[in-house]
């Protein structure tokens, strides 16, 4: 691989280390009574509102309605992801070290599958969030669920919920596409030396 190829692998690599810093993923509830609106910032490490009683304040609404309080101390996830990502910054760097197309592949297919596991998880976390209510709940309606949107905006009652990545999720999805167009100006170097 060409020397700026492999720096901008090394420099995607590194860039991950700021999903420590930077939320990966948001969610934001609006509604009448809520005009400001309430939101959720998932963190590489753990959950927080959006301002100091956001948490607080959603976890007292979902009592209301019987769904679980979101309680960061227990969703092993937010153990594990910091060292995945610690994981991910090593293998990438070590893949721009070796200046190697199948290591830098090998890299974006284990960078690919760690996202959709990690998606696929948080679809699964707001299925069981949103679908395993308290049936002594003050508030019941049968057949409705309150299953936040993996991706977009939807409806929840009076609540408008919209989910989105974070800066950090942004910053990931940035370094993926980055490694992604590395790959392919390689792939296309020899075609255009043989042509």
């Amino acid at each position: 691989m060409r020397r700026s190829s492999r720096v901008a692998v090394a420099l995607a690599a590194l860039a991950l280390a700021l999903v420590y810093v930077a939320p990966l993923w948001r969610i934001d509830l609006k509604a009448p009574q809520y005009p400001e609106g309430l939101g959720l910032y998932i963190w590489v490490n753990r959950i927080t509102g959006r301002e100091p009683n956001d948490l607080r304040n959603i976890n007292g609404l979902n009592h209301y309605i019987g769904m679980k309080p979101i309680d960061p101390e227990s969703i092993p996830e937010l153990r594990l992801m910091p060292v995945a990502v610690a994981i991910l910054i090593g293998t990438g760097l070590a893949a721009a070290l070796a200046g190697r197309r199948a290591g830098v592949i090998g890299w974006i297919g284990l960078f690919g599958a760690g996202a959709l596991a990690g998606l696929a998880d948080f679809w699964r976390w707001g299925y069981r969030y949103g679908h395993e209510l308290d049936p002594h709940a003050a508030i019941r309606i049968p057949g409705m669920s309150y299953q936040p949107p993996l991706v977009g905006a939807k409806q929840l009652l009076n609540f408008q919920a919209t989910s989105w990545p974070g800066l950090g999720g942004w910053i990931a999805f940035a370094a993926l596409a980055m490694v992604l167009a590395v790959v392919v100006r390689e792939w296309r170097k020899p075609r255009a030396v043989a042509g």
